[in-house]
Formats: structure tokens, C-alpha cells, sequence
């Protein structure tokens, strides 16, 4: 547990908790530092191979940046906060194990831009997301202009972008930022199945999947076939490739050993 974060762990499952319920989990530098830490602790983990994060209470995810500290940057100070950030959710982004942003109220802003740098986002149908930051005479600052863009597409990023309009979570999820709904009251145990779901799958094929999606979407398709088939050549010689599918022509659940 760090400051304002809480981390819970159950097998192959790690649970991360913004903690900063009286000012709607906002996020800050110290957030930022923390998170920092926690994501990169987390990556070298061998033993976690899922992670969800969410916020505490039920108000907020994360119902944006700490505006009182935003305030008082300008120019330089500004820049570099928004790099900061920046490089914090590319690191999130990056992991090579699933990230699961479970939205259970308010996702705002930099909740916002956290959630998009998240692998899968589940929601609440009672959650309202939307990136307001023009009305504030800034914009998205920590990716979410390019994030949005590439998940939901331009038009959907410049109509949340420039009405800073929020949007419902029914919403979200037509236009693809949201994968999953659940019931408030069934939003953390339906994630946790999502969860258990994927871990249940090839650890090994799981990393790769994930890396050729990444990977592909910087470049080509072509490129991204080519990667594709390299990473495919790499996990068939895997002993969870042997296991998966001679479980699957015996017809048992296979017992992955991620080597």
C-alpha cells in the first residue's frame, strides 16, 4: 500500500485501488509518483499475470486532475507535467500482462486518459466518462487525444474532445471506449470474471497477442503480419502451445505453465 493507492493481490490477480475518495480519487503528482512505482512493480511481477484498476468508493473513478494543483502551472511546468503523465500511462499501456480499468463512477479527464491507456475498460452503467478539459481553456494532456482517436475514431475523439460534453456509459460502450457493462453493484466481481477468464487462457500467447497488437498498430499491416507470424513461430514452440491443444483434442481444461 503506498499513499494513495491500495494494492490487494489473489494468485495470478492484482488489484489497484486510487484511493483519495474525498476529492473523487483526482489525480496529482503524487498520484502520478505512486502509480509510477506500483505499474512498474507490477510489470516485473512474474507472479501477477492480470491486473484490474479501479477507484475507491462509488462516486469516482477518477474524476480527473487535481485542478488546484493544474492551476498553477503554465508553460515549461506545464509541459512537463503532461510528459509525465504521458510516460506514466505508456507504462501502463506497455505491460505485456492485461490492465483492466474497472470505471465505477466518474471518468474524467485524466481518469479519463487513464482508463484509455488501460488494455480492456468495464463500466458501470451508472459511470459518466468524457474529457472536459477544453472547458477549462486546456486540452487532454496526458494522451487522450491520441488514445481516443485511435480506439473510438477522429470523429468520435473531436466530439468528446471539443463539447467537453460528458457521455453515459451506454454510450461509451456503443462507441467501443467501454468493452463490458456490468451493474454497479456487479461492476468489481463481473471484472474479476473477465479477469479469471483471460487468465485462464496461455499466459504465453496472451503476452504475445497483446505485443503483436501493439506493436502493429504503429506500423503497416503488412509489417504487422510479418510481426504477427514471428511472434506465432515463437509461441508454437512453447510447451503451453503442446498443452493447450492436447488438452483441447482430449477434451480437458489444458494446465498452462507459462514456459
Amino acid at each position: 500500500m503506498t499513499d494513495h493507492l491500495l494494492i490487494e493481490k489473489e494468485g495470478h490477480l492484482a488489484l489497484v485501488t486510487v484511493n483519495r475518495p474525498d476529492v473523487m480519487n483526482a489525480l496529482n503528482s503524487d498520484v502520478l509518483d505512486e502509480l509510477d512505482g506500483v505499474v512498474a512493480d507490477l510489470a516485473s511481477d512474474d507472479q501477477v499475470r492480470c491486473v484490474i484498476l479501479t477507484g475507491a468508493g462509488d462516486k469516482a473513478f477518477i474524476a480527473g486532475a487535481d485542478i488546484g494543483e493544474l492551476k498553477e502551472l503554465t508553460g515549461e511546468a506545464a509541459k512537463e507535467i503532461a510528459l509525465k503523465g504521458q510516460r506514466v500511462f505508456a507504462a501502463i499501456e506497455a505491460m505485456d500482462k492485461p490492465v483492466i480499468a474497472a470505471i465505477n463512477g466518474f471518468a474524467l479527464g485524466g481518469g479519463l486518459e487513464l482508463a484509455l491507456a488501460c488494455t480492456l475498460r468495464t463500466a458501470a452503467t451508472t459511470a459518466r466518462v468524457g474529457l472536459p478539459e477544453v472547458s477549462l481553456g486546456i486540452l487532454p494532456g496526458y494522451g487522450g487525444s491520441q488514445r481516443l482517436a485511435r480506439i473510438a475514431g477522429p470523429g468520435v475523439a473531436r466530439e468528446w474532445i471539443i463539447t467537453a460534453e460528458m457521455f453515459d456509459a451506454a454510450e461509451a460502450h456503443r462507441v467501443g471506449v467501454v468493452n463490458r457493462l456490468f451493474e454497479p453493484d456487479d461492476l468489481l466481481a463481473g471484472t474479476r470474471k473477465m479477469a479469471e477468464g483471460i487468465l485462464a487462457r496461455g499466459p504465453i500467447a496472451v503476452r504475445a497477442a497483446l505485443e503483436a497488437i501493439r506493436r502493429g498498430m504503429q506500423m503497416s499491416q503488412e509489417e504487422g503480419s510479418r510481426i504477427e507470424a514471428d511472434l506465432f513461430g515463437l509461441v508454437s514452440s512453447s510447451e503451453d502451445k503442446a498443452e493447450g491443444m492436447a488438452a483441447f483434442l482430449e477434451k480437458r481444461k489444458p494446465e498452462f505453465k507459462d514456459r
